[in-house]
């Protein structure tokens, strides 16, 4: 089996609702393929609100009653070092894409990017924050969370593996 290790970070406000959404759905895209040992997955905040904290409720349940646990991530925040760790720097949203160019290094504009880009049928490019919503917001969020992942996963297939 090849070597190559593909380093995928998604990446929201408070790293507790949509990246570790993200994060939990595309381990268990990766999972089913058998490519656990290829592609390291990670999630992060551009804010330091929640260091260390599990995700949101809302979001711990919308992602069990569809079968991922993501109760074992815990919020920790983006920092410049990610931009040379990883190979895709994943944006929920735009104000959160400008967070992260401001502390990419030099040379490493190439790997940041909106996630929804990986789900191009969708007419929307931003994540919703459903924070401060219901639980049909955490709804929709995985719904377009699972698209983009799934597009991520052929993409990542594609150029690394």
């Amino acid at each position: 089996m090849s070597e190559v290790r593909v380093k995928v970070l998604f990446v929201c406000m408070g790293n507790i609702c949509r990246s570790p959404t993200a994060h939990g759905v595309f381990r268990k895209l990766v999972v089913d393929a058998g490519l656990s040992r290829l592609i390291e997955i990670d999630s992060a905040g551009t804010h330091a609100y929640h260091l260390g904290e599990t995700p949101d409720r809302r979001a711990r349940e919308t992602a069990l009653t569809r079968g991922i646990d993501i109760g074992d991530l815990r919020a920790r925040r983006a920092i410049a070092e990610d931009f040379h760790r990883f190979d895709y720097i994943l944006a929920m949203d735009r104000d959160n894409y400008e967070c992260l160019a401001e502390i990419c290094p030099a040379g490493m504009e190439p790997k940041l990017r909106l996630f929804l880009d990986f789900a191009p049928d969708l007419s929307v490019r931003e994540v919703p924050d459903p924070y401060y919503g219901g639980q049909r917001g955490f709804e929709r969020v995985f719904d377009m969370v699972e698209l983009a992942a799934q597009g991520l996963l052929a993409d990542v297939t594609s150029r690394y593996l």
